[in-house]
């Protein structure tokens, strides 16, 4: 019996949930797109449904101004999650950097995160959560890595150094 219970409970732990599965129906309005704009820059980000029922996070990041990020946000969560959980994005970048970022809490002022590069063609990014670090504005803190039971946004942000456009494409984002 206690080895079924054992079982049982290692199948429910490797479930996967969905945080977010794109389709041509998705509702996107609760996703938030913010700027370099909020400190003078000038980039420009839009997150839209393409007609194949996918995310597009693009736009143009400027450095001008002091500008040089443009990020999506998505604060309408309550994600259980542990340190053994792993984030997976089902996307297609564009050969480009960008940051995945997690909160605990949506009123906190620094996100955990971690950097990934896209290939340019669809690819599954696994990312372990207790991998990622805390930061603001571009400075790690120093306070452990996440290490909470729950995920209250998610977000998307490049900010490479560079005047660049940009185009991710989203899927999923699935935690595990």
């Amino acid at each position: 019996m206690i080895y079924i219970v054992y079982i049982l409970l290692s199948f429910i732990s490797m479930q996967q949930e969905t945080i977010f599965d794109f389709n041509k129906s998705s509702n996107i309005k609760d996703w938030r797109v913010i700027n370099d704009g909020v400190m003078g820059g000038l980039s420009k980000g839009s997150f839209d449904l393409s007609s194949e029922g996918h995310a597009i996070f693009h736009g143009h990041v400027s450095t001008r101004n002091n500008g040089g990020f443009s990020s999506v946000r998505f604060s309408s969560l309550d994600v259980k999650a542990s340190k053994k959980s792993k984030v997976i994005l089902k996307i297609k970048g564009d050969g480009k950097k960008y940051q995945f970022r997690i909160k605990n809490n949506k009123e906190n002022y620094y996100s955990y995160i971690t950097t990934f590069q896209t290939s340019g063609d669809w690819e599954e990014i696994v990312i372990p959560v207790k991998e990622m670090f805390p930061s603001f504005r571009g400075g790690k803190l120093n306070q452990p890595n996440f290490s909470h039971n729950t995920i209250e946004e998610i977000a998307f942000l490049i900010a490479n150094k560079k005047e660049e456009d940009f185009k991710l494409t989203i899927d999923s984002i699935d935690l595990k």
